[in-house]
């Protein structure tokens, strides 16, 4: 898939172009004359200085291709940027994230109000990538926007789409409309979540639109810029992904007046009463005092509504303030299970003990020893999912035992563990587990572990 990138030449070049005018924009309210989307100038913040060196790459046609970044970036401690950029404006913290990242970050554009996050890259100055989900179901509304998008902004939007076989397997399983039925996951997980994976394991980090006020039981606590907590990037492994959200203490009146500002494109559906935009047989208008994610997956809970893109957001009522989670008596955290699904099978104490036990088992078997409190197991719960129903008929068994608690010792001294999540493999003809040494774990790692030993 060729790759599209911008810079602030091609964009002034296209800004002149009348072949996007019959897209609706926002209407100038309060705008006296028109304006030529000027340059605003960053707030006086000093920003580390760091010297690249370049190689030059063949630009695509139709695209300026952005320097490649040869310096690799050193561990930050994101948690102290994030509260050092908290009064940050958006410019300033898209800015940041573009100057550090290079062309190792691509912001996530949806086809809603996150043109916005488009505006303020081109404002920087700065060379940008954008990425889409087409999810095969989007609004006629939406394809319409990013075309006029592309050529606003004189990009090529780098698409991705969700794997065919998947989605033919899950229609002719359950049908079109499955996901009014027993719920939006599975489908969200099929045409969005795997293929946003597979866009940022070419990244180093990424830019959302995340905001606090979408949201109140997903979204009020996103930082500005955090390790991310559930995709892993291009090293792999824990913290090899950096997600930014230059937008996240902005209101969502405040996004409306910038883009009125700009005249930039917007979905049409806007004005249509839709306000939180995603596939169309699961969006719908808001009534007047409604909140805007009340109109995504109406038929659901209102106080989870993530897709699965920004799964780390959602936190269990039971889990404390402090982060560890309310304990039970015996050590336990009171959270929801992970890791749910028919391909993985749930294993007791005595069961995990009979598979050790065994010396010639009838089929190998992959175990994942967890607990469902612990963000690292629950950052790979996707990608463990996604591995055993490409296993489901290939002969190997794939099972999980909760490890913390009263079993923690007792997986410390019988199982090898160490840390949560530990991946023991199963072989037939031998009674001792083989040990999963790596921290990468992602699909293809996993399964490279797997077909090396069965």
């Amino acid at each position: 898939m060729a790759l599209a990138f911008t810079s602030s030449t091609a964009i002034h070049g296209s800004l002149s172009s009348a072949s996007y005018e019959q897209q609706p924009k926002v209407s100038q309210m309060g705008i006296t004359q028109p304006m030529d989307q000027p340059q605003i100038p960053l707030k006086a913040v000093k920003f580390t200085q760091r010297r690249w060196s370049v190689k030059p790459l063949v630009p695509l046609a139709a695209t300026i291709v952005a320097p490649e970044v040869e310096e690799k970036a050193e561990a930050d401690d994101y948690e102290k940027l994030a509260n050092e950029l908290m009064n940050a404006s958006p410019l300033e913290i898209m800015d940041k994230a573009l100057e550090k990242f290079g062309d190792d970050i691509a912001i996530a554009f949806s086809g809603a109000e996150d043109v916005a996050l488009l505006e303020y890259a081109r404002l920087t100055g700065r060379p940008f990538r954008v990425f889409s989900l087409d999810t095969g179901r989007l609004n006629p509304e939406t394809y319409q926007l990013f075309d006029a998008v592309e050529k606003h902004y004189g990009i090529r939007i780098e698409y991705m789409f969700p794997e065919a076989v998947e989605v033919q397997a899950l229609v002719r399983n359950k049908g079109l409309f499955s996901f009014y039925e027993d719920g939006h996951q599975e489908c969200c997980r099929i045409r969005k979540v795997r293929p946003l994976r597979r866009a940022l394991k070419g990244l180093r980090a990424w830019i959302t639109g995340q905001r606090k006020d979408q949201s109140p039981g997903t979204r009020s606590e996103i930082p500005i810029v955090q390790v991310d907590p559930s995709f892993e990037g291009l090293d792999g492994g824990v913290g090899s992904l950096v997600k930014w959200n230059p937008v996240a203490n902005v209101d969502g009146s405040d996004i409306w007046n910038f883009l009125r500002a700009m005249n930039v494109p917007v979905n049409t559906l806007h004005s249509q009463g839709y306000v939180s935009i995603g596939c169309e047989p699961c969006t719908r208008p808001v009534l007047p005092g409604q909140h805007e994610r009340e109109g995504r997956w109406w038929w659901e809970d209102s106080k989870a509504k993530e897709c699965g893109l920004h799964k780390g957001n959602i936190k269990d009522e039971s889990v404390s303030g402090n982060g560890s989670g309310a304990v039970h008596a015996n050590g336990s955290a009171a959270v929801a299970d992970i890791f749910s699904t028919n391909d993985i099978v749930s294993l007791s104490r005595p069961g995990i003990e009979n598979l050790l036990k065994l010396e010639n088992r009838r089929e190998p078997w992959l175990v994942v020893l967890y607990a469902p409190w612990c963000r690292f197991c629950q950052a790979m719960e996707g990608s463990y999912v996604e591995l055993a129903e490409k296993l489901a008929s290939s002969g190997v068994k794939v099972g999980k035992f909760r490890a913390d608690g009263e079993q923690k010792a007792f997986a410390q001294q019988e199982l090898q563990l160490g840390s949560f999540p530990t991946i023991l493999f199963f072989p037939r003809h031998s009674s001792q587990p083989i040990k999963y040494p790596s921290e990468k774990r992602d699909v293809d790692s996993l399964m490279a572990f797997v077909n090396s030993l069965r």
